[in-house]
C-alpha cells in the first residue's frame, strides 16, 4: 500500500510539531546549542549550564524521545549528540533562532564555561 501525499504531509507537520515543542524550553535549546558543537558527557552539560543531574537528565530524555538527540553509554557516563538525520536541519533552525532572537551572548555563555569544565579529569 503506498502513502498518500496527505499522509506524507500529516507525518511532516507531527514531526515539526514535536521538534518544536522539544525545542520549546529554555533549557533544552540552550543544550541542544552545546550540543551543536559536537558530542558531551552529561557532567559536561551538567557544569555549562549549572543545573543538577536529574535536571539535566530530564531534558535530555525529551530531547531524545523527539528525536532531536542520540546517547551512547561508555562506562558510568552517557553521552549526548545531535540525531543524524537532524543535526542540519535543527542547527540550521538554532541559528535562525539565535540570530533572529538575538541569544548569542548567552550561548557564548554557555560554551565558555563548557570550555572551562571540559578538562581531561571533568568526568570523574
Amino acid at each position: 500500500m503506498q502513502s498518500s501525499i496527505s499522509d506524507v504531509n500529516e507525518y511532516g507537520v507531527r514531526s515539526l510539531t514535536k521538534l518544536f515543542r522539544a525545542l520549546g524550553d529554555e533549557t533544552r535549546l540552550r543544550i541542544v546549542a552545546l550540543l551543536s558543537h559536537g558530542e558531551l558527557c552529561v557532567c559536561h552539560i551538567e557544569k555549562a549550564l549549572e543545573l543538577s543531574q536529574p535536571n539535566v537528565s530530564r531534558q535530555l530524555g525529551i530531547l531524545r524521545a523527539a528525536g532531536v538527540v542520540d546517547a551512547r553509554r561508555d562506562g558510568s557516563w552517557m553521552y549526548y549528540s545531535l540525531a543524524p538525520q537532524d543535526h542540519d536541519s535543527v542547527k540550521a533552525m538554532l541559528d535562525t533562532l539565535v540570530e533572529r532572537f538575538g541569544a548569542e551572548r548567552a550561548i557564548r555563555t554557555d560554551h565558555a564555561k563548557l570550555r572551562k569544565s571540559c578538562g581531561p579529569d571533568a568526568c570523574k
